[in-house]
């Protein structure tokens, strides 16, 4: 992807999931915005875009952070809204075992450190908590934010006790809320 694709998929990122008025659009219920309107508005913005420079952004995004809909004349992120009424249609799917969550050690102290009742992964400003089916995307994500520290999901049992994931289709594993029982240190504390 070249560095101009890269800098308007970051601007295509910041509309579709927290800032749709940036482009002056509004996103249906479904969280989609038509292609022809995500394009003007990114012209309107000064980017040089057009359907096959779009096609190019959501086929080679590493992340596969946006779908299109089935005849490809819509487009929307595939989760990380801050957009409250975003319904991607998520259905609840049974986790593996295990899933990570990447951060660093003062946030991890955060997580972890409130009452029993409120401990644990919440989404903050997000619809979901994201979470990774491997240590090595989680560790990216952690190190976004300084060293990355890595937290441990035992998914399998927390979907036992009644908590409900879901997979996105770019393969990001999403919670309401992970409450702290089911949460491992690296390093055992």
């Amino acid at each position: 992807m070249s560095n101009s694709h890269k800098t308007i998929g970051k601007f295509i990122s910041l509309v579709l999931r927290h800032q749709p008025e940036a482009a002056n659009l509004e996103l249906d219920a479904d969280g989609y915005v038509s292609c022809q309107a995500l394009i003007d508005g990114c012209r309107a913005r000064g980017f040089a875009l057009d359907q096959a420079a779009l096609a190019e952004i959501v086929r080679t995004n590493d992340k596969q952070r946006y779908s299109f809909n089935a005849d490809c004349t819509k487009i929307r992120a595939n989760q990380g809204h801050s957009i409250k009424n975003v319904d991607l249609g998520l259905q609840a799917v049974a986790p593996p075992a295990l899933l990570y969550h990447g951060t660093t050690r003062q946030r991890a102290d955060k997580i972890l450190a409130l009452d029993n009742d409120t401990a644990g992964l919440r989404p903050q400003s997000r619809q979901h908590v994201h979470l990774s089916a491997d240590i090595t995307t989680a560790q990216k994500v952690g190190s976004r934010h300084g060293k990355p520290y890595i937290l441990t999901v035992r998914a399998g049992a927390a979907a036992e006790a009644g908590h409900v994931f879901y997979c996105s289709e770019n393969n990001v594993w999403l919670a309401d809320f992970v409450p702290a029982a089911f949460i491992d240190r690296p390093d055992g504390l």
